[in-house]
């Protein structure tokens, strides 16, 4: 019946099934697919153990033999059924076994009821025999022979089907692995049922050794589902970003839904098509034209290139939209060489508008705090020109007084020459004192003037004395030096002028804020503040000290990055941070602080050298 050959196979087989389940188990970490492998081996296992037994049994004892036949059909039909589920495990990803898949052993189940309660009902056998010639089959046997064709068939185009929409040499590997272990029997069996073939009853335990062998191998070997293969692309199709596999001549391999749906559509992207094909055959080559240049330039520098990619999408009704993605192009490296790239793209459109939310945000409270200072400006301002305007008022006063007085003494005998002269001298006088009070009220305007255009539009660089941004300073900042008690001190370590190429109304408004949040930060009974004016081979030093508490070290390392204040509602934290904006872009420069030693802070401003011109006795330097 059975050769000493197919028994030692067998024999073999068994011990290989039952020691390698029995080590997998132990070892432990067993996924659904192994779990149905497993199934499949030890179903082959018993198979072939009933074949073995059968061999013993003398061909004259018919029940014994009917009985070995029956316990066959514990792995026959399960078999093929099992072969389906490992494909559908395969390809779906998945991790435990739907309730519906449970449906698929119902034949199996039936099959092998029926074929231990055959003397009833006849359904498997309506003659039983060992001899192939005298079997006489039941009709049941018919519906079990078609359902594992079906088994069989639907695992190897389930599997086909998955080789040619995946293009992964892994997938590839394991398709043909699984195609083919699940064809061998398949071929075994249409051969036999046919007759084409006169195969005896172990071809088919044969025929199911190689798939378990070939399954195994895809399994274990290729560690299957290291990589879900389904499951990985259904979670890359649900993400909004794109991505593009291809491979080192521009082939295009592989690419997600969201890729599919902005450019691969509109491009005509498809898979198995050349990418410089397509760009030749595309009415907008913005995109793709910038993807090979960049993939040329990737290729060339072996590192990762990025770049924005607009593209206009039509929306839902009428008209367009822009959207804006980031694109990373990555070199995908095999043993050393560039094996093909990986390129995503990442929707950045809400960054975008996010970017430009904040910015639009940020430049209204710059504008906000810009008339919040001149606001301020102006109330310190109109406070100092009541001085002079009450000096102007009362010396218009005098002289109309004087007039009178020399109207009224014409032809007075009394009044002599020298009279009138001590009128006129006075009047003169007063005239002088209202000069001297109209040009404090004009240096008070254009000081304000300089600091309102600076403050509403963008003022062109000069050359200009740093004395002229100083003198600025003490005007617009008297009124708030003298309300808070404070006096201000400027100290000049160097002689002569220096001339600043920049913006002076920039500079006047830096110095004005850095000197304000000085005042602020003295005690309450005011006290000194302190400027300072240095120079040494590289740069032009202001500095501002004041007598305060000093900055603690959490906010020191904050300030001039972000926007930050320690007043409170009183403050928006714009000061420093728009001041720093101004030394940068106006005066190439840099702003720093620190804590005085003997107590306070000090601010800094360090101008380059090479903008800066010093004069000494007349003569530049």
């Amino acid at each position: 019946m059975i050769p000493d050959v197919v028994c030692t196979i067998f024999s073999f087989s068994i011990l290989a099934i039952l020691f390698f389940v029995t080590y997998s188990v132990k070892k432990g970490n067993l996924r659904l697919i192994h779990r149905l492998f497993f199934t499949l081996a030890l179903a082959m296992a018993v198979f072939m153990g009933a074949l073995l037994v059968m061999r013993l049994i003398s061909p004259d004892d018919t029940f014994g033999l009917w009985l070995c036949d029956s316990t066959t059909y514990l792995g026959g039909p399960l078999a093929s059924t099992d072969c389906l589920l490992i494909a559908l495990t395969f390809i779906k990803g998945l991790e435990k076994l739907p309730k519906r898949y449970y449906w698929l052993l119902f034949i199996p189940a039936c099959t092998v009821i029926l074929a231990w309660t055959n003397p009833l009902h006849h359904l498997m056998y309506e003659h039983f025999s060992v001899i192939p010639n005298q079997i006489v089959f039941g009709p049941f046997m018919a519906v079990n022979g078609i359902y594992c064709y079906i088994c069989m068939i639907s695992s190897i185009a389930l599997m086909t089907n998955f080789a040619i929409h995946n293009h992964n040499r892994l997938y590839i590997k394991q398709t043909i692995c699984f195609s083919v272990g699940a064809a061998v029997p398949l071929i075994v069996s249409f051969l036999a049922t046919f007759k084409i073939v006169d195969f005896q009853i172990y071809a088919t335990p044969l025929a199911f050794n190689v798939t378990i062998l070939l399954d195994g191998f895809a399994i274990f070997y290729f560690h299957i589902l290291d990589i879900k293969p389904l499951a990985t692309q259904q979670i890359l199709d649900s993400f909004t970003d794109g991505y593009l596999v291809l491979s080192d001549h521009y082939l295009v391999l592989d690419y997600n839904k969201p890729f599919e749906k902005v450019f691969g559509k509109a491009n005509g992207i498809q898979e198995n098509q050349y990418l410089p094909n397509i760009q030749r055959n595309s009415l907008d080559r913005s995109c793709l034209v910038n993807l090979l240049t960049s993939l040329g330039t990737c290729r060339q520098t072996g590192s990762s290139i990025s770049y924005e990619q607009p593209i206009t999408l039509p929306n839902q009704g009428e008209g367009y939209h822009q959207k804006y993605y980031m694109v990373e192009i990555t070199p995908l490296i095999l043993q050393d060489k560039i094996g093909g790239f990986l390129a995503c793209f990442k929707d950045v459109s809400m960054m975008k508008k996010s970017i430009q939310r904040l910015q639009e945000s940020q430049k209204r409270m710059v504008e906000q705090e810009r008339l919040a200072s001149l606001g301020q400006m102006i109330g310190g301002i109109a406070h100092n020109l009541k001085t002079p305007i009450m000096a102007i008022s009362g010396g218009t006063l005098a002289i109309n007084n004087l007039v009178d007085e020399c109207c009224k003494s014409l032809g007075d005998p009394e009044v002599n020459e020298d009279d009138y002269r001590q009128i006129y001298q006075e009047m003169a006088e007063w005239l002088s004192r209202i000069r001297e009070s109209c040009s404090y009220m004009s240096d008070i305007i254009s000081a304000v003037k300089g600091q309102a255009i600076s403050m509403s539009q963008e003022t062109p660089n000069q050359t200009f004395a740093l004395n002229d941004a100083i003198k600025r300073v003490e005007i617009l900042m008297r009124h708030e030096l003298k309300s808070k008690k404070c006096t201000l001190k400027i100290q000049q370590d160097f002689s002569g002028e220096a001339l600043l190429q920049g913006d002076i109304n920039g500079l006047v408004q830096v110095l004005n804020n850095l000197i304000s949040n000085a005042i602020d930060a003295q005690k309450p009974d005011g006290g000194l503040v302190e400027l300072s004016l240095k120079k040494d081979s590289h740069a032009l030093i202001l500095s501002i000290r004041d007598h305060g508490t000093g900055i603690p070290p959490e906010i020191m390392a904050k300030l001039f990055k972000q926007m930050y204040t320690s007043k409170g509602s009183l403050g928006t934290g714009l000061g420093l941070y728009i001041s720093n904006s101004i030394i940068k872009a106006k005066f190439n420069g840099i702003m720093w602080a620190d804590n005085h030693p003997e107590g306070g802070a000090v601010f800094g401003i360090s101008i380059p050298a090479e903008t800066v011109t010093f004069s000494e006795e007349g003569t530049l330097q």
